[in-house]
């Protein structure tokens, strides 16, 4: 059987391991119209903002592993359309030589693109988005300017919030733009997202939220950001307003879901029943809202790429579906969340309650220590968990994991209370936050 993947970033890596790896007669055909494969692009700023030595390390593997496994690759090569009924995938390499890849299955990990706003002007020089390598290289070289001394980034979310941190640690000037009330809007509650705003004021990131920008100006390069506030002199912007998904190749063959993205079952099967879709371009299954969901991140692209291959080689797999479980850390400040928050699951349709607590993370007798806030949100009528937030200068990652279980569980409040949680000095109190915050649910 041969199976032609398109797209080799974290969804479609994932899927070529699983098939090279576990099913000995399939042929694998990849195909990327990048120079590269593999890039974890969540370290861009890392690199940017010098907390990293080099790129280098970014790149998880390459074309040359692949090739020893026995898959053919085609990098620089663009899929310029897809001849669903003949199963014929048509491409033109950089150099303009063109040919054909027949298949038995197709794979469409094609991801996200950035999403640009219409506006005057975004086409000067000095006008930037952050997705591929590439762009991590251009933003890099214009941040190593001495003369880029004023960075605008639009866009709170997560990458505009680290990207920001990357050009102040690079000694710019920086200004954070958003439309909504606080940073981080999509992933967590005031509560939250008010702390990280403090953060990012208190290491001199100026912020400029509710605030549009509506224009940019100059002549070849350009020298200001216009927004419905003001307007303001400007070296170097980045947007960072969000991505959408990548349904270039199918949208006018394959189902779609409500935002663009290729409408798939828990095997990741397309309306196409020899097409399958994984990773940013493909929806998932939210245990939180217990729907279907758009949920960009890495982990989620893995793990579709994981169940497309096994469905494709013949083993029957279905997805568990996701929580969208996520993370960041910014100047030593970190936060980590899962499932819903309060706002959205009210947007969504669900009936919440929360619960909350803050205490710190050790006894207070402990040298080493920080306050840690924690919020359990949960279903009014059933009690099951739907989602947490955590917020310390402590690394609370790991805790996160295990709400990400409950989600998917479906485990109530009211099982937390009493939950078996050790205690040790060097890492938590008798009265952990996680009981204290279940306990005190109503």
């Amino acid at each position: 059987m041969k199976t032609v993947i398109i797209g080799t970033n974290h969804a479609g890596i994932a899927a070529a391991n699983t098939l090279l790896d576990t099913y000995p007669d399939q042929e694998v055909v990849m195909i990327d119209k990048n120079t590269n494969l593999s890039y974890l692009g969540c370290g861009t700023a890392l690199w940017v903002g010098r907390q990293i030595d080099s790129y280098e390390n970014l790149f998880y593997t390459n074309k040359e592993a692949f090739a020893e496994k026995g898959a053919r690759i085609s990098l620089e090569t663009t899929v310029t359309h897809v001849d669903f009924d003949k199963k014929i995938v048509y491409c033109e390499k950089n150099d303009g030589e063109t040919f054909e890849e027949s298949y038995d299955k197709l794979i469409l990990a094609t991801g996200s693109v950035p999403i640009s706003p219409n506006l005057p002007g975004k086409d000067l020089k000095g006008v930037n988005f952050l997705k591929l390598f590439q762009d991590g290289q251009e933003v890099d070289r214009q941040m190593s300017d001495p003369n880029v001394k004023n960075v605008a980034v639009i866009g709170a979310g997560y990458i505009g919030v680290e990207i920001a941190e990357a050009a102040k640690r690079r000694g710019k000037e920086v200004k954070l733009f958003d439309a909504e009330p606080t940073s981080l809007a999509s992933y967590y509650d005031d509560w939250f997202t008010k702390g990280m705003d403090a953060n990012l004021e208190k290491h001199g990131i100026e912020l400029h939220y509710e605030e549009l920008a509506t224009a940019y100006k100059g002549t070849d390069h350009v020298d200001t950001l216009v927004t419905d506030k003001g307007e303001y002199p400007v070296d170097l912007v980045i947007n960072a307003i969000g991505f959408r998904p990548n349904n270039e190749l199918g949208k006018e063959h394959l189902e779609l879901f409500a935002n663009g993205a290729y409408q798939v079952d828990r095997h990741q099967q397309t309306s196409d029943p020899d097409v399958y879709a994984i990773g940013d371009c493909a929806i998932v299954y939210s245990n939180a809202l217990q729907a279907e969901a758009y949920i960009a991140l890495a982990t989620n692209a893995v793990r579709s790429g994981i169940v497309a291959a096994h469905n494709i080689g013949g083993t029957p797999l279905e997805s568990i579906g996701v929580q969208g479980s996520n993370g960041i850390s910014i100047f030593g400040y970190n936060m980590v969340s899962t499932g819903l928050s309060v706002k959205m699951a009210e947007k969504n349709g669900l009936k919440v309650s929360y619960t909350d607590f803050e205490d710190l993370q050790r006894p207070g007798f402990m040298k080493e220590n920080a306050k840690v806030k924690i919020r359990i949100v949960y279903e009014t009528e059933s009690r099951r968990v739907v989602g947490a937030q955590l917020a310390s200068e402590e690394d609370i990652s790991m805790g996160i994991h295990m709400f990400s279980l409950a989600i998917e569980e479906k485990v109530t409040i009211d099982k937390l209370k009493l939950l078996d949680i050790f205690f040790l000095p060097h890492f938590n109190q008798p009265y952990n936050y996680i009981t204290m915050a279940a306990l005190s649910a109503e």
